[in-house]
Order: structure tokens, then sequence, then C-alpha cells
């Protein structure tokens, strides 16, 4: 069966020219090999003609067409000037088109910056974008109200969070990208079919020859709507143009790091994908709507994976998917009374849980079972505030589940996370860690690659209990963690940070990295992974919320500076003047691009709607003919697929969402080789993105010499790359400290030891630890009979040499080594003696001796003897093919030989 791959998008630089009549955009590959043509009319006022002749130009034919047009739409015949055609700007994506009242707008993306790397698939963030007006001036038809809506429209930032990528699906996990990979694709699973343009494109130099071609199978899917943001403004062209020009983008966060595990590169990424369905801020989008889609839903996802090996195919890759989102029900919170904390009501009455329902089959068809639902809002309050939306999600939840088979039931847990967090002897990430290890066993984790031998050499008992579901390639994720809160903002973000990093513990641990599946705090590891999580959390608050977070993970250890607290009451107050100012401008931007509203000149305005409830509850418009079952709530085929999500099936339904193209093995639309190192171009190795990504041995691990270098390493606060020198002193005193040896340090304290102490507690821990410090210096005092001055200064100055000496070689050579590290060398003494030793006839010397494995390819290889190595036939044969071609003689080519000579051919010439 051929091997599959993603295709790489054939348009990713592009180039608008202008002429009075037309637009003509002109899109290349990276390598500028391969352009198509976009022509779009400017005389139409209101319409949007664009024609796409699907024909692939080489760079010399577009050069041609380009320059026959210019010669075409000059005034006079042999005038130079602006008459002609005329170069407007450069991009590198389109992200649509909309039209308001007036005529249509074309999008641009005219700056990116690469932000993630994942298998050799680049993902880049909007940097900046240009909004141009197609008709042309003599046939505008102007709008008095024109203006406002594209002022509305451009308060979407797209330079703020919004991704994309040219060859990998971002709306769709890492687990449903490579298990598209390994699918099998018969002809006709939704394959297209590509005719040769030309004879050239077809012609063979090697055709008479009978040698077959390597065929791949190059994939393109359709991405899944709901995290698709300029999904409408595609719409009107999805049909008619080539799938190259479609780009699509996700709103959210992305972010990578590298993890460095004693030189071995380990990339973290953390991408978030925001849903574009019942979109909006913070107390304007609450609940759910008719649709079963909720507010503030966000998908999140963690990927590991071994960066020294790109390929997918080859490479480990691993990967770990939760969801946050506003509680599924009809509620909502009334801002009008200018309120920090509005009151919260139940809109509609739902007994039949119909629009959790809704929910969670969307649920189950991407992530299969169990979900698990995490509900942090408060139980118990004196005046009923957020316990009024418990009171109503676990009704609904036990209405569902009595239709469910019990081996799929959707698990609930409730946790009063802002009570825990006050109660003084109790930590809150203590539980946070039992709930963690509980979720992560029963979804499991993905990873492409089977278990590795060193599972066998240091097994786990908590590996044979891990969930999931075993494949023949490796593991896959069922079931997913579903977080929420009021906001599902603060409280959210911790309780996924202690989730990812349970998880990460686990992926680390398959991959092989770690020797058991468990992480403590204050490691460099963790550091940079709470590092993406907070910059992952802060985003996500500042889209929804408008601030960054105000509880971070260091608040809830119970160990953030005093200064946080001034920090916290001013992000407070910018959320509430955002909420009551900003929200609904912003809200209004977001139905305006999201083409929730469409503008039209027999409606009222966007402004002048007292409300957009209608515009997201499409329910109260229209009715709905086919109303689902309340008892078989779920869609067709989902209950016999579970626990593996349906989207993730191999059948019919699936494949017709895939599109098939065979190619050439080393075709430019598949090769990701090409497409990452880019051997065409000039490229600085300063300047590349593995080098400028965040690094855990450059931002967190200490810089002093002897200080060991793994990331799973626990280290004091003061110990971190990232901490500021206060002063020589206590450097030197730092330094004296990290040089100490492995055998004499203390073992690292757990995680439940570093975690549990409270803030009350904490202080009496920082005075305990200058007690042991003082003790452990050594200063001798005087007794009481008293010593004289030279006594004292001979000691001071023995003092100093002992301290040198440690300073230089990490230990006191003037103490006589403990009897435990006499025995260590003595058996090291004795293992390089007979390592050595000539061998001998007597048994009773090898009795003793201790069987060492070669290391050396040699037969014989000592300080005593060498004996030379054997070549073997097929090595003396390609030297002596290499020495008689060197002096004329030329032996025939293989199979091999041909058919990789015949693929540079073709791809060099042809």
């Amino acid at each position: 069966m051929p091997l599959s791959a993603s295709i790489i998008s054939g348009v990713q630089k592009l180039v608008l020219y202008e002429t009075r009549a037309r637009y003509f955009l002109v899109g290349s590959n990276h390598a500028q090999t391969k352009h198509r043509v976009l022509k779009i009319d400017r005389t139409e006022p209101k319409d949007l003609v664009i024609i796409d002749d699907k024909h692939v130009y080489s760079q010399n034919e577009v050069r041609e067409l380009l320059g026959r047009l210019d010669l075409g739409n000059r005034t006079k015949m042999g005038q130079k000037g602006s008459s002609g055609l005329s170069r407007a700007v450069s991009a590198y994506g389109i992200v649509g088109f909309v039209r308001f009242l007036e005529g249509y707008y074309i999008v641009l993306i005219t700056k990116r910056r690469k932000m993630a790397d994942i298998g050799g698939h680049s993902i880049y963030k909007i940097e900046d974008t240009n909004m141009i007006y197609i008709p042309n001036d003599s046939v505008r038809l102007t709008h008095p109200d024109e203006a406002r809506y594209v002022r509305i429209f451009q308060n979407v930032d797209l330079s703020s969070n919004f991704y994309f990528s040219y060859s990998y699906d971002l709306s769709h996990s890492l687990q449903y990208n490579l298990t598209l990979l390994h699918s099998p694709c018969r002809p006709g699973d939704g394959e297209e079919v590509h005719p040769q343009s030309s004879k050239q494109d077809s012609f063979d130099i090697f055709e008479e020859e009978g040698l077959p071609t390597q065929v791949v199978h190059g994939l393109r899917n359709e991405p899944y709507a709901k995290y698709v943001w300029n999904g409408k403004l595609l719409e009107r062209i999805k049909d008619i143009v080539h799938p190259d020009w479609l780009m699509y983008i996700i709103h959210g966060f992305c972010g990578q790091s590298k993890l460095l595990i004693y030189g071995r590169p380990v990339h973290i990424t953390l991408i978030a994908r925001r849903s574009s369905k019942f979109a909006g801020t913070r107390f304007l989008k609450r609940g759910a709507n008719c649709e079963g889609n909720v507010a503030n839903e966000v998908e999140t996802e963690q990927m590991i994976h071994d960066a020294s090996v790109m390929s997918f195919k080859a490479g480990s890759y691993s990967s770990y998917v939760q969801v946050r989102g506003s509680v599924p029900l009809y509620w909502s919170q009334d801002i009008s009374t200018m309120m920090p904390k509005p009151p919260i009501r139940l809109d509609q009455a739902d007994p039949y849980a119909y629009v959790a329902a809704l929910h969670f089959d969307q649920m189950l068809q991407r992530f299969g079972s169990p979900i698990i639902i995490l509900n942090l809002v408060k139980k118990r309050e004196k005046r009923k505030h957020e316990k009024i939306l418990s009171e109503a999600l676990l009704p609904a939840v036990n209405n569902l589940n009595q239709f469910l088979p019990p081996d799929h039931w959707i698990d609930y847990i409730a946790w009063d996370m802002a009570r825990y967090t006050k109660i003084k002897l109790c930590n809150v990430l203590d539980r946070l860690s039992m709930i963690a290890e509980n979720v992560v066993k029963r979804t499991g984790f993905f990873i492409n690659r089977s278990d590795f031998y060193c599972h066998t050499l240091r097994p786990d008992e908590r590996w044979g209990d891990l969930g999931g579901s075993l494949t023949s390639s490796g593991r896959v994720q069922t079931g997913v963690l579903r977080t929420n809160c009021v906001d599902c903002l603060d409280r959210t973000n911790t309780a996924q940070f202690m989730v990812g990093k349970c998880a990460l513990a686990y992926q680390l641990y398959a991959l092989g990295m770690i020797d058991k599946p468990k992480l403590q705090f204050d490691t460099d590891c963790v550091r940079l992974f709470e590092e993406l999580y907070e910059d992952h959390g802060d985003t996500l608050s500042l889209q929804y919320g408008g601030s960054q977070l105000v509880h971070r993970v260091k608040t809830y250890r119970k160990i953030a500076p005093w200064t946080q607290h001034s920090k916290d009451i001013m992000q407070t107050l910018s959320r509430y003047y955002s909420n009551a100012f900003s929200d609904a401008d912003r809200q209004d931007a977001i139905n305006l691009f999201l083409q929730v509203y469409q503008p039209s000149e027999s409606k009222p305005h966007l402004w002048e709607l007292p409300t957009d409830f209608y515009l997201h509850q499409r329910n109260s418009m229209v009715l709905a003919h086919n109303r689902r079952s309340y008892t078989y709530w779920w869609s067709e085929g989902i209950l016999s697929y579970l626990p593996l999500p349906y989207d993730e099936v191999h059948c019919e339904d699936n494949m017709k969402k895939v599109g098939v193209k065979r190619v050439n093995r080393y075709d430019e639309s598949t090769d990701t080789y090409t497409e990452f190192f880019k051997p065409y171009e000039l490229t600085s190795f300063d300047d590349t993105f593995c080098i400028a990504m965040t690094n855990s041995a450059r931002e967190f691990m200490p810089k002093t010499v002897g200080v060991d270098p793994s990331p799973f390493t626990v280290r004091k606060p003061e110990e971190t790359g990232k901490s500021a020198v206060t002063g020589s002193k206590s450097s030197k005193e730092e330094a004296v400290l990290q040089r100490k040896t492995a055998a004499s340090a203390p073992p690292p304290p757990s995680e439940e030891q570093l975690s549990s102490s409270s803030e009350d507690d904490s202080e009496d821990d920082r005075d305990d630890d200058v007690s042991v410090s003082q003790r452990s210096t050594p200063v001798k005092l005087l007794t009481e009979s008293g010593e004289s001055v030279r006594n004292q200064e001979d000691f001071l100055e023995q003092d100093f040499l002992e301290q040198s000496m440690k300073e230089s070689y990490g230990l006191n050579l003037a103490v006589h080594p403990a009897e435990r590290d006499m025995h260590i060398y003595e058996r090291f003494a004795h293992l390089g003696q007979n390592q050595h030793k000539v061998e001998r006839t007597e048994p009773s010397a090898l009795e003793n001796a201790i069987n060492v494995v070669p290391v050396s390819c040699f037969a014989v290889d000592s300080i005593y003897e060498v004996s030379p190595p054997q070549v073997d036939k097929d090595s003396r044969e390609v030297f002596e093919s290499h020495v008689q071609t060197g002096v004329g003689h030329v032996r025939g080519l293989c199979r091999e030989d041909t058919l990789m000579y015949r693929e540079y051919i073709k791809n060099r010439y042809m």
C-alpha cells in the first residue's frame, strides 16, 4: 500500500496586480516554481465574480502572462506608466471575502511569524492584514453606513492570536491527523482524479525500462468547522477555486518550547482552539445556545515529540487533549445592574436536558467515551449564586446517563475549589493531582509508538492501569476531560495545568525520557510547562474576560510574592472595566466577523439591535421540523464505535471528507523535507526558529558550573536561570552548595512534601532552612578554657583552605573518604584491572574477574594487543568499484541506483 502524506498548499506567496477592470491574484508555492492565477472582476458593484482556470503556470509562463496583461491594459501602444498593470500588495494568504452594504472586500495576510513546528509543518501567527475594496471607483455605489461597518469589522484584531498552517490541519488534533495518515485509502474513497495537464508532465525518460514509479497518497481533509474562524468568509469561493487557495485560520493560543534532556531536544507544544460557535465576551455569552454550542469553549492540546527525528512516520509523537467550556444550560447574567458579580439566572426550563444532550453528542462524536466533567463552581454559599448551576447540571447529566450503556456513562466530579483554597490545612494542588491521576488513567493519551524496551526494564505499576485504546502503532486517547467553573478562566486554567502536568509525565515516560510517570514541582521541565500554561491562560482570559489571569498556579501553591496581590487587584479592575464598557463593541465585531449578522438594507443595523439573542438562538425565529429524541439523544452510528471517537473511525461517512491525490514520492506538494529546510534559499542558522524558541537549558537551568543538567532535578527558586543575582556573597555560597556531589546531597523531596505546606507554615520552613545553613557552616566556637590567637588564626587559615578545595574539586580533600565511597572506588579499580588483563589459563584467577562486554568492534582490543578488523566482501567490492571508477573503468548501474538517478532527473529538469 502506498504511503500517505498531507498535501502542502501550493499557494503560500501571493501578489495582487491591479488594472482598471480586474484584480489578478498570482499565488505560488514557497520555491516559486508553480503558480496559479485568480481573476477578480472589478466592474461588478455588488457581486463577487472570480475566475480560476485551475492551470498551473511555470515562472516563465507567469512572466509572459503579466507582460501581456501590462501591454494590453495601456491606453497607448508603447506607453509606460501606471496605466497598465500595477502591483498592489504582496501577501501570504487569503483570509476571505466580505461584503457589508456596498461591494466586496478581500482580506489578505501581509505579515506572518512562525510560532511552532510540528513534524516539519510550520504554524504561523498572523501579524498584519490588509483589507482591499474590490469594485472600481467608477462603479462604486456609496452608502453612508459602510464606513461604520468597516470599523466594526476591523475591531476583530486579526494580528492577535490567529494562526494558520499551509500543510497541517490546525482544526483537528494530532491524533486525528496521524490516524488519518495511517488509514487505508482505497480507490473511490473520496479520491480526486487529477489528469496530467500536459505531455511534459507525464513524460518519463525511463518509461521503456519498466521501472515502477514510487507513489504517495496525498491527503487533504475537510477542517472541523467549529474551530475555523474564516469559514463563512471563504464560503462564496469554496466551490469555485482550487483548494490550494483556501487557507483556514483558528483563534486561540499556540506556544512551543524546547526541553533539553542531556542535549536531546524534546518539543512541548500547546495549542488552544477557540470555538467559533456561540463565540463572544464574558457576560454577553453564557451557557449554551439551541444547537448545543457553549460559550468560551476551548480545546487545549499538548503535544510532545522527540525533535531529533522530524518525520511523522519515523518520529515519536504524543498528545493529550482536554476541553473547557461554560455550563451547558440556558443561563445568563444581567449586566445592567453594574455589579462585579451579576446574579445568575436560568433563562429557560429544560427538563429533558435537550441542550446538554446536543452538546455531549458533539463531544462523544469527536472524543469518544468516557466524558468526564470536572465542575469547580461553589457548592456552599450564603446567597445562592454559583450553586444554581451545580443544582441544574447534575440532574441533566443523570437524565442523559440513564439512556447510555453503563460503560459509557458521563462521569461527573463536583469539587468546590474556591472553598478548599480558603482552608489553611488543605492543599488545592494535592487534591487536583489525585483527580488528574484518575482522569489520565481513564482517558489515556495518544502516542504513535508502541511500548519501548525501557518500559520492560523500568516497569511501573501505574503504566499497566492506563486507559485509552491500544492499536498496532501505539495508543489513542478515548474520552476527554471537560473542566468548567463560572467563567472558565482562573480556576479552570489551574485545574487544566495539573491534569496536563500529570499527562506530561506519562507522555515522557512513554517516550522513554524518564524512569517513572511522575514529575515534581520546581524542576526545569515543570517550570517551562507552567510558563506555557500561564501564557495560554492569560491569552484566553484576555480574549473572553478582557484581562489576564487573576489567580495563577503560584497563587494556589501559596508561594506567590506579596506584589502579586496588587497585580491581582489591577487585573480584577481591568476585567470589570472591560466587561462594563468595551464588551458590547467587541461582541458586535465578533458577530460581524463570523457572519452571524450579515448587513442588509432590508433589516435593522447591527448597532440598532437591542440584543443578539435571536442571532445565536435560531429556534427562536424558526421552529425545528425534526425534533431529536429525548431518549436516543446521540447521533446515529456513534454508540457502535464507542469508546473510539466516531470522527476517527475509518468508515464511509468519514472518508467522504478526505480527498486523495496520487503523486510522485518527491513531488513538491508532499515533500515536507524541502518545505521545512528550504535548500533553494540562503538561510542563517542563528535565525532559525528552533534556535529562537524558549529553551529549558538557556531559560531555566542554573548557570553555575557543577549543577545537574537534568530538567527533572528539583531546584530551589533562587537556583533558576531566570532569577536575578542578589549579590556576590550569595552567588558564591550558592555555587558552593550546587557543587556538592550527588552522593553527599540529600535525596530530592517528593511532590507531596513540596506542596503540602500551607502559607502559614512557609515562614517556619524558611526559618528552619536558615538555622540549618548556620549549623552547617564550619565555624568553631571558643571553649571555656580559651585558646590562643595563634590557634584561631591557624584554624581560620585551615577553614579557608577547606572552602577553596570545596570550590575547586567539589569536596574536601583533607577529609578521609567515607567507607561507602572507598568501596565504590575499589570496585571501579578492580573492574579496570580485569578489563585489560591478558587472558590466563588458571581457572582460579578467572573466578574473581568481572565479565565485561567489549565496546570495540575489534576481536581483540586492549592495551597489550589489537587484532586488525576483517573487511567483508561487500565492503571490498564497494572500495574496488570506487578505485576502478577513478581510473576510468565504470561499472553498470544497479536497479536502486537507476531509480535514484531517475527521480533526480525528473525533479530537477522536468
